[in-house]
């Protein structure tokens, strides 16, 4: 989750929880709801909470309890709480970081790989020993990769369901990226006689488990990445930085924070989850330049040199593709926002018909801020052109959002299974998406029209 927070406090009275953390303020906003009827005191962690607080020395929190619901645990609290009350206190000494590791290992990796690979290394370290491991307490209760629904964890076939968004290229390219820092480990474990057999057992099914862990649990930190025990079963919701939900049966509310202003695309690929609604979705997408476009050259050189980003091909030299991200625009927002200006950019310069064009196009950045075609056109049929060729791009992505959607279309509202689960988390997915893109259609066909 990679959010730096230390101490949590209450900052105010108008429900029972809210938080302020020791870095910024954080907004509340609080949402009574029956989605607590499900939820229960985890017995089972109440012996953690002591032997946290025992090995912290410190009381961690008198205020909060670990909850029980149907999808995993959370933070719960069963009293009203005052303005300025601390809710927790988690010591650094009860942190796992990478200096936590064992000299010898820490000192064998370096920097030949990242701190989430570390920690997540020193997770299989510490399950490995067992009951004998002085976390076990903590590490015992961590999510199963059974019940971990993170991209990087689905098969094929699950992630031909979200073919259709760019988070299906982000996570081949995530599991790359782990492969890869698995391969370092394995590496450097040859070189050390002492730590060979501890690094050789590791697996990669087990270091992807292990890393998936650190990058939804674990929060920024002066020691680089830290697991924060108790801290991290807070859940998280997009309506504000910090929300609760009562249950006045149960005398429970749930304390949720936002992880940050993630699309749903973030959420999956992290933290294994996606939400109905997220305010927060975006899409990629990506405009070409055509091969047989006889002005090709002259339109990348001008887009390259004036700040607009040419994405690089496998073999790192310019291609003639450009991606960016769009988020929901409001209909009656006159400027567009959410389609940026630089997508609208390459669209005026894609559509130029002359080299007169692209030289005139050159000259007017230059004689501004030196970005190129962030001003509307003078020729209002080329302004008109370059944004229908937009919405046509838009709308043909819309079709295939539709039928991807139609074919992930459930039987049953019944969820049984994983498949059923990670079938309904990629409609989230693709639904929310679409919701972005018919939103830009409309934005530009209104634009085109008036």
């Amino acid at each position: 989750m990679l959010i730096f927070h230390r101490i949590i406090y209450s900052n105010t009275w108008q429900s029972p929880c809210s938080l302020l953390s020791i870095i910024r303020r954080l907004r509340c906003q609080f949402s009574f709801s029956n989605c607590l009827s499900k939820c229960y005191i985890d017995e089972e962690c109440n012996d953690f909470l002591l032997w946290l607080e025992h090995k912290a020395g410190v009381e961690i929190s008198s205020l909060l309890s670990i909850g029980k619901f149907a999808n995993g645990r959370s933070l719960v609290a069963r009293h009203p709480i005052k303005p300025g009350d601390c809710l927790l206190r988690v010591p650094y000494n009860v942190q796992l970081a990478p200096d936590n590791l064992p000299r010898g290992i820490n000192a064998l990796l370096g920097d030949n790989v990242g701190n989430v690979a570390k920690v997540a290394l020193l997770i299989l370290y510490e399950q490995k020993l067992g009951k004998k491991s002085e976390w076990d307490p903590y590490i015992s209760r961590l999510p199963r990769p059974e019940d971990m629904h993170n991209t990087i964890f689905w098969d094929d076939n699950e992630l031909e369901m979200i073919q259709q968004s760019s988070l299906h290229q982000k996570t081949i390219m995530h599991k790359l990226f782990v492969e890869q820092e698995f391969s370092k480990i394995k590496e450097l474990g040859k070189a050390s006689f002492q730590f060979s057999g501890i690094i050789q057992d590791v697996t990669l099914e087990n270091f992807k488990y292990a890393c998936a862990l650190v990058t939804s649990r674990a929060w920024e930190s002066s020691r680089g990445v830290s697991m924060i025990p108790f801290a991290d079963f807070a859940n998280h919701s997009d309506l504000s930085d910090t929300t609760v939900l009562c249950s006045e049966k149960k005398q429970l509310s749930e304390v949720l924070i936002r992880y940050g202003n993630f699309s749903n695309a973030r959420l999956l690929l992290d933290f294994g989850f996606t939400l109905p609604c997220n305010m927060y979705d975006q899409v990629e997408v990506e405009l070409t330049i055509p091969h047989e476009d006889k002005l090709r050259q002259l339109k990348l050189k001008l887009l390259s040199k004036h700040q607009i980003p040419i994405l690089k091909d496998v073999n790192g030299f310019s291609s003639s593709e450009y991606s960016s991200a769009l988020k929901e625009v409001r209909f009656a927002d006159a400027q567009g926002r959410g389609i940026p200006q630089s997508i609208r950019a390459f669209a005026r310069v894609l559509c130029s018909n002359s080299p007169q064009e692209i030289n005139y196009l050159a000259m007017e950045a230059a004689e501004n801020d030196g970005r190129v075609a962030r001003r509307p056109l003078k020729d209002k049929s080329r302004e008109i052109q370059a944004h229908q060729f937009l919405l046509s791009k838009i709308t043909g992505l819309i079709d295939e959002y539709n039928a991807s959607i139609k074919s992930l279309e459930l039987p049953t509202l019944c969820l049984v299974g994983k498949l059923d689960m990670r079938r309904q988390m990629a409609q989230y997915l693709l639904t929310g998406e679409l919701r972005v893109l018919k939103s830009a259609a409309l934005w530009l066909e209104n634009y085109c029209k008036t």
